[in-house]
This record gives structure tokens, C-alpha cells and sequence, in this order.
């Protein structure tokens, strides 16, 4: 267990560290052995001022000075000071979510190599020239939006502030973040390592608060020009409310229900093995999880028995052990994936595997990976997004029919398609209203690829060089000669 010393318990703002204006703090709880980890402070409004003023301040001083270059090079400095404090922020986040010791180190890499992309990025967001004729001189340059706001999940804490975080430097933004309240630490502790990288003071804020809060004091800022959030739909929209009437720059990823599809033809050893990962990686606690089978009707019972045998090698257990599964994150979200896998028993749905807590863990929010069958469209396991490790099944006839199960919901994150008819997989691809399609695999991409949501899972892009999109203005420039 990691000594108490260890721990960032306040917030990061300017580069000081300080208590939340009003004196209020809140506990961080390990979800494994549901123990007080520590307190920290419970920012408001008062605190997301201070933020968003420091934020404005080294937009119009120093950091607003330096050179894309410049940028970049500082950029290269966190990552490598992510990859040298690798095991300390992997234990953190280990801790503070419940997340396998293994997991978390890989989350870490990653969170290094997402900077590493952007900081390569950042001298050549170029603009263009405009050919207006020869009495004219008309080119475009880009430049950053101002102070941007980070409003980031619980699920990867870490790297999901690197995903928004990186590209905003990168185009030459300052930020305010605001983790989760289920999971500050590594957002925290990220705050020493800005310092080591020499980032002037306000570059990077870090408040810790509730989204009630905090997070709605930061989003109606008049100083933010830019709001990125992760989160539920119901969040989401209000989110986009709140931005609305300060008519800020808003990119939002909300979840979704995940289709894998599975054709007759397709490769049902490697869909059972991805869909292990698909469904299981991380407890399910990922939006771009797969928690729809959708399985040809003559493979689906194949399917179902290979993907059972495959489910009992994998583990369930304490972190530090590095298991398949750790806990779910929060009490909050281990009592309402319970609700849901009792409500799909209710409904009528039924229980394949799984469905209730593995046996020798009677503390901490653990769930057996659990998949339904014979589960009717309309009810509530079908339609709505469970976030947890809980997957259910659907079957079809043919392609048109997949193709409606698939697009049947308000939701369009991601979608997989497993056959190996190439033709059909790429004509598929157009029909599925999904900002991501992937074919024969799973999680295909990194923080290289754009991703994001149609309909209700979301507006915008995020990773890649679309995601430093986001965070830069054209401005056009017209010379009359």
C-alpha cells in the first residue's frame, strides 16, 4: 500500500498547492477494500476562479510567448517524466479505481505516448493561402481558443486527461482540469510532474471537486473558450446547455451501446477472444466497450458456448494481484450494474453466465462477467448503456436485419463487424451510423485515431490530429496590394 506522504491532497493551481477556498474536503475511496484512501479538497466556484484567471494569465504571458517549438519540447518532458514516474502514477491509479496493477501500467504508456504524439504535432499545425488573384494577398493562420476546461471520467483517470490535455497544449491552449470526484489522485499528482517539466505557472490548473459544483462553475466560466467532457448522456446535455450560453467550443463523448456483429462467415475464435476484452477489459468500464452481441443465428449457440469456455480462465480479484477483472470503480456504479443485472432477470432475459459477486470477495464493488440471452430489444439491458462488465445477445437472420439491431438505439459510438467477406465488411461500414467501425477486431486504433460519437454518444473528435483540432481557431488574414 502506498504511504500516505505519497499523496497530492490538494489542489494544483498557478503551480501552488492549496486547500479549496471554503476549507471543504472530500474522501477517495479504494473500491477494492472500500477504505478511505484520503481526503482532498472539495473546489467551487471561488477555487475554478482562481484556476481560469491563472489559466488567462500564462495564456497572455509566457506560455503565450513561447514557440510552437517550445511547446513541443515541454511536451516531450512530461512524457518522458509520465514513463520515468510510470509505477508510482500506475499504483495510484491502481488504488484509487480498483484498476489491475498491469492495466494501470499500460494505461501509463500510454498516457506517455499520447503526449509524445502531440508535442510532435505542435510545430506543424500550419494555415493555408488563399488564392484571391494578384491584387490580393489572403492566407489563414491558425491560433489557439484561449482557456480550455477538461471534465474528465472516472474510468481512465489519467489518460483521459492526457487525451484532451495534450492536444490543447499542443495548439498552444492553457487548461483547467477537473477529475472525476471517484478518482483525483493521478490528476493530481500530474501537477508535480508540469512542475518538473517547467511549465510556467497557470499553463495547467487541477481542481477537485463534484461535478455539481466544480464542474458546472467551470464549464459557465466567462474566461473558458473551450470544454471538453466524457461522461453520460444525462451529463452531457447539460453540459452543452451550460456551454451553449457562453457560446464556447464543446467536444463530448457520451457513451454508448456497443454492437459486435457477428456474421455466419465470420472468425468465431477470434470474435470470442476479443470479445473477452471487448466486453470484460477493465470491468466494462469503458465507452467504447462492446455490450451488444450480435450473432448470425447459426453460429450463435457456437458463439456463446466458446465465449464461456474463454470466460472461466479469466480472474477476478485484487488489484495489486494483477487479475483479469478488478472491482468497479464506485460503490455508486457497483449498486446500479447490480440494479440493471436484476432488472434483466425481472424482464425476462435470461442469465447465460455470471450475474452476482465472485465467490471469496465479500468486500470491495466486484462483479462476475455476465452475459443474457434471449434478451428482448425493448427492455432496459437491451437499450441502455450498463457500464460494467455485463454484455447481452441478440440474433439475426441477415445482413438488413443486423444492420437495424445495430442502428436501432440513440446511441452511435462504435460498432464491430466480424466476417470475412471483405466486400460485405466494407460496404457495412457505410450503413452503420457509428463514428468508429471496426472489422475483425476490437479496440483497433490509439491515440492516433480519431474517435467519437453520432447521435447521442457525442459531438466532435477527439486523438489524432482532429483532436488538436479542437482546441485551434482559423483566422483569415486579407491584403489588399
Amino acid at each position: 500500500m502506498m504511504n500516505k506522504s505519497e499523496l497530492k491532497t490538494k489542489m494544483f493551481i498557478g503551480n501552488e498547492w492549496l486547500d479549496a477556498i471554503g476549507g471543504e474536503t472530500f474522501e477517495t475511496i479504494n473500491p477494492s477494500t472500500e477504505t478511505v484512501i484520503c481526503s482532498v479538497p472539495r473546489g467551487q466556484s471561488g477555487d475554478v476562479d482562481a484556476a481560469c484567471n491563472a489559466a488567462q494569465a500564462a495564456l497572455e504571458g509566457p506560455w503565450g510567448q513561447m514557440t510552437p517549438f517550445e511547446r513541443g519540447r515541454m511536451l516531450f518532458k512530461l512524457a518522458d517524466l509520465v514513463e520515468e514516474n510510470q509505477e508510482h502514477l500506475a499504483l495510484l491509479e491502481s488504488i484509487d479505481v480498483g484498476k489491475p496493477i498491469g492495466e494501470a501500467r499500460g494505461d501509463m504508456r500510454g498516457v506517455a505516448g499520447c503526449f509524445r504524439y502531440n508535442a510532435g504535432a505542435a510545430d506543424k499545425l500550419e494555415g493555408a493561402t488563399i488564392p484571391l488573384g494578384r491584387e490580393f494577398v489572403d492566407f489563414t493562420s491558425l491560433e489557439p481558443i484561449g482557456v480550455t476546461a477538461h471534465i474528465v471520467p472516472w474510468n481512465f483517470p489519467l489518460a483521459m486527461v492526457a487525451r484532451s490535455l495534450a492536444p490543447a497544449l499542443a495548439a498552444g491552449c492553457t487548461a483547467v482540469v477537473k477529475p472525476a470526484e471517484q478518482s483525483p489522485l493521478t490528476a493530481l499528482a500530474f501537477g508535480k510532474l508540469c512542475l518538473q517539466a517547467g511549465l510556467p505557472a497557470g499553463v495547467v490548473n487541477v481542481i477537485s471537486g463534484f461535478g455539481h459544483e466544480a464542474g458546472e462553475a467551470l464549464v459557465r466560466h466567462p474566461l473558458v473558450r473551450g470544454v471538453t467532457f466524457t461522461g453520460s448522456i444525462e451529463t452531457g446535455r447539460k453540459v452543452y446547455i451550460a456551454a451553449a450560453a457562453g457560446i464556447k467550443s464543446v467536444v463530448l463523448e457520451l457513451g454508448g451501446k456497443n454492437p459486435m456483429i457477428v456474421f455466419a462467415d465470420g472468425d468465431i475464435d477470434r470474435a470470442t477472444t476479443d470479445a473477452l476484452d471487448a466486453s470484460f477489459g477493465n470491468s466494462g468500464q469503458v465507452c467504447s466497450s462492446s455490450s451488444r452481441y450480435l450473432l448470425h443465428k447459426d453460429i450463435k449457440e457456437a458463439f456463446l458456448a466458446l465465449l464461456e469456455s474463454k470466460v472461466t480462465a479469466l480472474t477476478v480479484g485484487m488489484p495489486e494481484d494483477n487479475p483479469t477483472l478488478g472491482p468497479l470503480a464506485s460503490k455508486e456504479q457497483y449498486d446500479k450494474v447490480m440494479r440493471y443485472i436484476e432488472q434483466g432477470r425481472k424482464e425476462g432475459a435470461r442469465l447465460r453466465f455470471g450475474g452476482g459477486r465472485p465467490a471469496g470477495l465479500d468486500t470491495g464493488y466486484f462483479i462476475e462477467p455476465t452475459v443474457f440471452d434471449d434478451v428482448d430489444p425493448a427492455i432496459s439491458i437491451a437499450r441502455e448503456e450498463i457500464f460494467g462488465p455485463v454484455s447481452i445477445v441478440h440474433t439475426f437472420e441477415d445482413e438488413a436485419e443486423a444492420i437495424q439491431l445495430a442502428n436501432g438505439l440513440e446511441t452511435g459510438l462504435v460498432a464491430g463487424v466480424y466476417t470475412r467477406d471483405i466486400s460485405r465488411a466494407h460496404s457495412i461500414t457505410r450503413k452503420l451510423d457509428f463514428g468508429s467501425v471496426w472489422i475483425n477486431g476490437w479496440f483497433i486504433g490509439g491515440f492516433q485515431a480519431p474517435t467519437g460519437g453520432e447521435k447521442h454518444s457525442g459531438i466532435g473528435r477527439e486523438r489524432g490530429l482532429p483532436g488538436i483540432m479542437n482546441y485551434l481557431i482559423t483566422k483569415n488574414i486579407g491584403i489588399r496590394l
